[in-house]
């Protein structure tokens, strides 16, 4: 079984300059990702790909244990390009170099850093038990229900539900998650299919239980180095 953790950090970022190698708690928030990279990739003898367009995220990283000589072309390194086209390039880019094609490929968002070994394995076994889902991602029960308490604006200027529903309580309504961005698996067909977001028709989800989100203002960083230092999180990191 051959798996390839990516880890992508571009090197633009219009809200915070630098973010993805900001510090959190004295640790560069990429920093949070290598770690767990490096702890799965020894248990299971997986290989990893860093893919920026950045010399500063590279040399930190390789300061973490993580170097590359991959640059991400700048096609890709820009607001708009999508992140899995981003990760089929470092992809196609790693099987080349290291002569191998790669049964699953597990992305870790630098941006959203709170999870654990556990946590990742977890969601691991979970896509192995069924063979026909192309991929899982990781959410959190979400705090607004769109049958219930989430409105969108109508082309006539006032607003509706967004998802029709007569329940008057969000006990009541159907629950739903929200998507944290901090792990992602695929089996390796997926990236055949030129799909463009990882939600597709054979999609599965893995609910942590835990606090996770993802990072991208001051006050995400701020509230993230408040739990670390004060020991709020309930679970190691």
């Amino acid at each position: 079984m051959k798996i390839l953790i990516t880890i992508c950090a571009r090197g633009g970022s219009k809200g915070i300059p630098d973010k993805n190698i900001k510090e959190i708690n004295g640790v560069p928030l990429i920093g949070y990702s290598i770690k767990t990279a490096l702890e799965f990739a020894n248990k299971f003898k997986a290989d990893i790909g860093l893919s920026t367009d950045s010399k500063k995220i590279k040399e930190i990283s390789k300061s973490l244990g993580l170097s590359t000589k991959y640059v991400r072309p700048l096609k890709l390194a820009s607001d708009e390009a999508g992140k899995i086209l981003v990760i089929k390039d470092i992809l196609d880019y790693e099987e080349k170099r290291l002569n191998k094609t790669y049964d699953y490929i597990l992305d870790l968002d630098v941006t959203s850093p709170l999870r654990t070994f556990i946590d990742i394995s977890k969601a691991f076994e979970i896509l192995k038990s069924k063979p026909e889902a192309l991929n899982i991602f990781s959410v959190n029960s979400a705090l607004r229900n769109p049958y219930f308490n989430m409105v969108e604006n109508k082309p006539n200027g006032f607003v509706k539900l967004v998802k029709k529903g007569t329940f008057l309580s969000r006990q009541n309504a159907p629950e739903v998650f929200e998507m944290n961005a901090s792990i992602y698996w695929y089996r390796r067909t997926f990236f055949d299919l030129n799909r463009n977001t990882s939600i597709t028709d054979k999609s599965i989800i893995f609910q942590m239980n835990h606090i996770c989100f993802d990072i991208d203002q001051q006050i995400d960083f701020d509230f993230m180095e408040y739990l670390i230092q004060n020991n709020k999180l309930d679970f190691e990191l």
